[in-house]
């Protein structure tokens, strides 16, 4: 758990300190992107491989190693004097966190016997959730008060203790054998140039103005092309890098499809709320993060209720309650105004965090329920990665939403300005400006309530969940 915090806080506590790093450093606001930017584009690429690379090096042997990459990593990050050296540094931290999460992941599953594993994912989802809350709060808070380097020392003391912890309690599974066939080159090859080449466009499409750059069109060619190949390929041969036959069990396609559907809202409004905040209702970086805190704690309550819930119910019904409460929260932040303070958004986190618990515990057991303990490993590290597409393609999606409907709303608000009424045309101006964003912000918040509420009916297109074994339950 504490290699999976940390790797989970640091793909979001460098985004309130993005603009510190990029004063500091000389870079403009393009090359100091990259900070983020080169280590989600390492992480996705080393998370589809975990199954492959925990039978390659074993469980405890590839655990202490990405952690020990991820801490070195964050050493040298806070030892960066230019920004390019910085990005290269967090390419490489971004290969050590890459790996934390799934492999995390598959060792509380198999680590637990099946009535506890609904408890397991909650202690999961715990870090899992509420990481990237913690994460601006931590992030504002530093970068307000100390430098912007003690964002990536931070890390060194718990990594060094989680290093130990993993040499001297991670088991290495007795089922677990070395990959057959030697190392796919080609496989690696076309699944790390097609993944790199698809989160660089879901990354930087906005910002470039999408298909009008070469760049971005060469970019998406390129993913597509390399993409399909790898399917094809794996699907032809005998031990695959990446085992795509896990999605013959049903629960986990489903789960994997709704999967990128919660990674969709979680990290398109993780990245929105913080803007949002900031540049509509003129929060400070620490305000920001207060403002998230809500939801980061009832996000941790309803996973200890669901947790021990699932002992007793079909985890389906939880999942749809979770997604409605979500869409309802996300429909309440959709009706604020410029005027809005702490109170009125602390209520639509507070129902928003709460709704997460019920959404991802439930998710996650039920998707990987059915998948062999053996093919955990490779499994968990696919979930992982599309989840994590979903929140590359929801960003995507909503910074390119906010922008159309900013220029959309100012067209026509500013038309309709006639008169002064005493105001001078920079204060006219700013509220023009000001009143626009809030109408786009409102926009796709009521956007993504109604996706959510058109997913529901997935759901119950995933296997019903049988009662687990009360009784070991009630012994705990």
């Amino acid at each position: 758990m504490l290699g999976l915090i940390m790797a989970i806080i640091d793909s979001t506590i460098v985004n309130v300190a993005i603009s510190t790093i990029g004063g500091n450093l000389g870079a403009t606001v393009d090359e100091v992107a990259w900070v983020a930017t080169g280590y989600i584009l390492a992480n996705v690429v080393v998370m589809p491989l975990n199954g492959w690379l925990t039978a390659l090096l074993g469980r405890k042997r590839f655990y202490a190693i990405s952690l020990a990459l991820f801490t070195v990593a964050s050493f040298l990050c806070g030892t960066a004097r230019s920004i390019w050296v910085l990005v290269f540094y967090r390419v490489i931290q971004g290969i050590g966190g890459g790996a934390l999460q799934p492999t995390a992941q598959a060792i509380l599953f198999e680590t637990f016997p099946v009535e506890k594993r609904g408890a397991a994912m909650a202690i999961f989802g715990m870090g899992a959730m509420v990481g990237p809350a913690i994460g601006p709060t931590l992030g504002g808070w530093i970068v307000d008060n100390a430098s912007w380097q003690l964002i990536f020392y931070i890390n060194i003391p718990i990594g060094i203790v989680a290093f130990l912890m993993t040499l001297a309690f991670i088991p290495n599974p007795k089922y677990i054998a070395k990959p057959k066939g030697g190392i796919d080159w080609i496989g690696l090859g076309l699944l790390t140039a097609g993944l790199a080449s698809l989160q660089f466009v879901l990354e930087q499409g906005e910002r470039d103005d999408w298909f009008q750059s070469q760049t971005i069109l060469l970019l998406t060619v390129i993913s597509a092309v390399a993409l399909v190949t790898f399917v094809m390929k794996t699907l032809r041969d005998k031990h695959p890098i990446v085992d795509l036959t896990v999605f013959r069990f049903r629960s986990f396609s489903v789960g994997s499809f709704l999967g990128i559907i919660m990674g969709f809202g979680l990290f398109g409004t993780a990245l929105i709320l913080p803007l949002f905040f900031q540049t509509t209702l003129g929060f400070t970086a620490f305000d920001t993060g207060m403002a998230l805190m809500p939801g980061a704690l009832s996000t941790a309550v309803s996973m200890l209720i669901i947790g021990r819930l699932l002992n007793y119910i079909d985890g389906r019904y939880s999942i749809v309650f979770g997604t409605l409460l979500f869409a309802w929260s996300t429909w309440l932040l959709g009706g604020l105004t410029v005027q809005a303070g702490y109170w009125d958004v602390f209520w639509p986190r507070l129902i928003q965090g709460f709704a997460l618990g019920f959404l991802f515990v439930p998710l996650t057991t039920i998707s990987l329920g059915d998948v062999p303990v053996p093919e955990l490993a490779n499994a968990t590290g696919v979930f992982t990665l599309l989840r994590q597409l979903g929140g590359s393609l929801g960003i995507a999606i909503l910074t390119t939403m906010l922008t159309h409907q900013t220029a959309v709303a100012w067209n026509v608000l500013a038309s309709g300005v006639t008169q002064t009424h005493g105001y001078g045309v920079g204060q006219l101006t700013q509220m023009v400006a000001q009143q626009s964003a809030m109408i786009a912000y409102n926009y796709l918040f009521r956007v993504t309530a109604i996706v959510f509420v058109l997913s529901t009916p997935l759901v119950f297109l995933i296997k019903p969940t049988k009662r687990r074994e009360m009784v070991a339950v009630a012994a705990e």
